[in-house]
């Protein structure tokens, strides 16, 4: 039988990799983002596969949207939901950080990612797996550098939702994976960043991989070391 996934944010980056690399491997690929009718990569990778993936739109901060997603799967089950969809918002230094800015990360970065899943959970069966796409940023161990206080509070705040998830949804046999994908040559990453987005998504569709009951809820590189919190 076919398995489904679905990836949020997948008109570009990351997302729009996610999609490729799924298709290659067999699975049939739902493909949300805020507008679907013009994103032209996502757009191009359809006609090529047009039995396979589905574009459907979804800003992940809007209920209605949420709620329409599960009646277009029509009862699919979901085996691999991936909430990529993430901003970094303004780069505000200290000083400068003011609260609209931050709600507004902060609902698309960490509230919404746990709401699709309360919105989906029904569709997902024993063995599915839950993907968060967090950032090494949100490592309080890892934090060196200071500043950055809007995304990697969003981050943080994304790690520990990932923490709880993992166990609440453990007695349905769904398992959680709290990923970095590495520094990555995406809009937000920027030219010089260390590896592509093709490296990034094969390692972690490896970690999906080998995740299951035994190492839900860590917080993984996309290499599949453990990152500390």
């Amino acid at each position: 039988m076919t398995k489904n996934v679905v990836v949020t944010g997948a008109n570009r980056g990351l997302g729009l990799e996610y999609c490729k690399q799924f298709l290659e491997k067999g699975y049939k690929v739902y493909a949300c983002c805020r507008a679907p009718e013009s994103a032209e990569d996502l757009l191009k990778l359809k006609q090529q596969n047009s039995q396979k993936l589905e574009t459907v739109p979804l800003d992940v901060t809007n209920p209605t949207q949420r709620m329409n997603l599960k009646y277009t799967l029509q009862g699919d089950q979901i085996d691999i939901l991936v909430n990529n969809a993430g901003i970094y918002g303004h780069r505000l230094n200290f000083g400068d950080v003011e609260s609209e800015e931050w709600h507004k990360v902060m609902e698309v970065n960490t509230i919404a990612p746990l709401l699709l899943v309360q919105e989906l959970v029904d569709l997902m069966p024993q063995g599915a797996k839950v993907v968060l796409m967090t950032s090494k940023m949100g490592s309080i161990a890892d934090n060196s550098s200071g500043g950055s206080y809007i995304y990697r509070s969003t981050k943080a705040a994304l790690n520990a939702v990932g923490k709880s998830l993992a166990l609440d949804l453990s007695g349905k046999g769904v398992s959680v994976a709290i990923c970095h994908p590495g520094w990555v040559q995406t809009d937000m990453g920027g030219p010089n960043a260390l590896i592509d987005t093709k490296t990034s998504v094969k390692g972690l569709i490896n970690v999906l991989e080998a995740l299951g009951p035994e190492n839900t809820g860590q917080f993984f590189n996309y290499d599949g070391a453990v990152i500390p919190w």
